[in-house]
């Protein structure tokens, strides 16, 4: 791997252009002052993989429907209406996710780790601090994978014109508005928030912002805030966490989508991407697939293995496990009540001590580059890292 050192933007011109979780709990600074080289080939590896990945995701969505296999994805039931309908109906565009991968460079096979398809974070550092950090060390801010404002700026309009072609959007759009929310006291997640908000009101919508606890839900007439009815909501609020942790939310939601009072971003069908133990489906679907790693529900015999909870986040509830079946490593875990999947290891980019792993998000087609470095398990003390093609 090729590693520059950069010299770090400090913390208030972090903070000046937005990013106000720049220190860990730990003292630590999130962003790390350096850059992965990459090479144009290597490039255009991770731009392909996240367009031909996302098709067969899509495919193996159609499988898990056709076949009733909500259970073996661990996807709640009370979703499971939400799930058929936004699939089925095409107005509810999928907006944007995080492919994770290992591997990638220095010959490394490139291989699929997850697919964060609902609520992704590392959005603001990937499209904007990577930028501003090659810019102050004097580089070209150019010279990296990362078109993702622009993509997302016509993955909006898409989500009237329902289709590649978005030069009609200003002709069809009616005035529909977005509001966009997030939970209140998460620096991180208003920040992404606000920011996907920016870039909805940059392609022409009328937009608003209010925390999820200010959003008055009505299950025949829709979404209010301040007493303003909109046509779509962004929550920044995972699909299983409303499921779970707000079930009479996850009712009027189901209400107002079966009245088309209202459409939700991302939609509840990228909870089917979501789930890891999709993992398990595509490697049925597309056995020895290139860019897929072995998985199972079932431990996997005689091979170096991790295990990961069906919706596991930060790292929590990874287990690592050598050909012998001994945990090499693990991360205490919130999920115990989740299904597991069981993914062959493969080997990550390592730099001395610490690994690198290259996510690739997608908006209606791959669009951009991050890393984050860390520990064998990448937790929420991992870094983020830019990226330049050399």
């Amino acid at each position: 791997m090729h590693i520059i050192p950069l010299t770090p933007i400090n913390k208030q011109a972090l903070e000046s252009i937005g990013l106000s979780w720049h220190t860990d709990r730990d003292t630590t600074d999130y962003i790390a002052p350096e850059m992965v080289e990459i090479t144009q080939e290597e490039a255009e590896r991770f731009y392909n993989a996240g367009n031909e990945l996302y098709e067969m995701f899509c495919e193996a969505g159609q499988y898990v429907i056709d076949n009733n296999l909500f259970f073996d994805l661990d996807i709640p039931v009370s979703l499971i209406p939400m799930i058929k309908q936004s699939w089925e109906q095409e107005v509810h565009w999928h907006l944007y996710g995080r492919f994770d991968f290992a591997g990638g460079l220095d010959g490394l096979p490139l291989k699929l780790l997850e697919f964060n398809a609902d609520t992704p974070t590392m959005l603001y550092e990937s499209a904007v601090i990577q930028w501003a950090m090659l810019k102050a060390n004097g580089l070209d801010e150019n010279e990296q994978f990362n078109n993702i404002y622009e993509a997302l700026q016509e993955n909006f309009k898409r989500i009237i014109t329902l289709g590649a072609d978005t030069s009609r959007f200003s002709e069809i759009y009616e005035g529909w508005k977005i509001l966009f929310s997030c939970v209140s006291g998460n620096d991180e997640e208003e920040r992404t928030t606000r920011f996907l908000q920016e870039i909805a009101r940059s392609a022409g919508f009328e937009t608003e912002f209010a925390y999820i606890d200010e959003v008055r839900f009505s299950q025949d007439q829709g979404v209010f805030f301040n007493e303003c009815n909109y046509e779509f909501l962004f929550k920044l609020l995972p699909w299983e966490s409303i499921a779970i942790d707000e079930p009479e939310l996850a009712m009027l939601m189901r209400s107002i989508m079966e009245s088309k009072a209202g459409i939700f971003l991302n939609p509840a069908y990228t909870l089917l991407f979501q789930s890891k133990r999709m993992l398990k489906i595509l490697w049925d679907l597309f056995p020895n697939h290139p860019l897929l790693l072995e998985s199972s529900f079932e431990p996997l015999q005689g091979k170096a293995q991790v295990s990961k909870a069906s919706f596991g986040r930060e790292g929590q509830g990874i287990e690592i496990f050598d050909e012998s079946s001994q945990i090499i490593a693990q991360n205490t875990s919130e999920y115990q009540n989740c299904k597991r999947v069981y993914q062959a290891y493969h080997e990550l980019n390592k730099n001395g001590e610490f690994y690198y792993q290259p996510n690739v998000f997608f908006a209606y087609e791959s669009c951009g580059l991050g890393f984050r470095k860390g520990g064998l398990i990448l937790d929420n003390y991992a870094k983020f890292v830019s990226h330049s093609i050399r």
